[in-house]
């Protein structure tokens, strides 16, 4: 007589615990994966070191050191003692000018009143940056406070915010000149009123939205426009190997990071130093940018 013969019983505990086993790995495995992403990834500050040819350049300014800064969303996740790392670690680059570009706070449920109260917080830690010469725009997260109390605690720390204006940096009797505009995603920003109508030196433009750089190029006061600063993307926040970054932001979604040229103008992406939504970076750590100024070869 013949028929099935049954698994030993053994065999079929087995093999529950290797599915037991693969399932408690698979979780100690993103656990791990969560607590480096959350506690590790995004306290690993990255120094960029970039230079910048630019056509225009006055010889005085041949080799000037500006540091950006860009997203703190302070203190959301971006806890008191990072930032102030963050502050030390520019101080010992000694730049010659600071930029910071938005978002210093973060539009959460948390509301109105803790946002002012983390904008002053913030600005009292920005106050130990040692270079005396740094400059702000807005981000759109910043927009939950307007600018008016942007620029006022700013200026507590000796931090002028420019909102669709720019002003000269002089060095040695010659000039390059700073521009800002508006967050475009939360305000309206006025390239014409931003850039001048005719600079005697190359024009920087802070505006924390990157992909506005498509609409600098088109307009008529694009074409004076040397190179743009932008953050906003967080260089996607998470990142993984081939896929990329998980999301974009809108305004961020074509240029997530990095250093791009459109046509005559020069856009670089910073990272960001904080986060949003959740706190984890992974593949894409907080950035400080150093740029060297450097006269271009024609």
């Amino acid at each position: 007589m013949t028929g099935f013969v049954a698994d030993p019983p053994h065999a079929e505990q087995k093999t529950l615990l290797s599915r037991r086993g693969f399932l408690l790995g698979s979780a100690a495995a993103a656990g791990g994966l969560a607590l480096y992403s959350g506690e590790f990834a995004r306290h690993e500050i990255s120094i960029v070191a970039r230079d910048v040819a630019l056509t225009r350049l006055p010889g005085a300014f041949q080799g000037y050191r500006i540091a950006q800064i860009s997203d703190i969303h302070f203190d959301e996740y971006s806890e008191p003692a990072f930032v102030r790392r963050v502050v030390g670690q520019v101080n010992q680059l000694a730049p010659d000018l600071v930029l910071l570009t938005g978002d210093y706070i973060s539009n959460t449920p948390r509301g109105h009143d803790f946002a002012y109260g983390a904008i002053f917080r913030c600005a009292d830690l920005l106050r130990e940056l040692a270079c005396p010469l740094r400059f702000a725009a807005m981000g759109n997260h910043d927009s939950i406070l307007g600018a008016p109390n942007i620029r006022e605690a700013l200026a507590t720390a000796s931090i002028p915010l420019l909102v669709n204006q720019h002003v000269p940096i002089e060095r040695a009797g010659e000039r390059l000149w700073l521009a800002a505009v508006a967050d475009p995603l939360s305000n309206m920003p006025d390239l014409r009123a931003a850039v001048p109508a005719n600079p005697d030196g190359p024009v920087l433009l802070l505006c924390h939205v990157p992909d506005y750089a498509d609409y600098v190029v088109a307009h008529p006061r694009g074409a004076l426009v040397d190179l743009m600063l932008a953050g906003h993307s967080h260089g996607g926040q998470v990142r993984l190997p081939i896929v990329g970054p998980l999301h974009r932001v809108d305004g961020g979604k074509k240029y997530v990071q990095g250093f791009f040229r459109l046509g005559q103008m020069q856009l670089y992406v910073n990272r960001g130093i904080g986060t949003v939504g959740l706190p984890f970076r992974l593949n894409c750590p907080p950035e400080i940018t150093l740029f060297t100024l450097q006269l271009a070869e024609v």
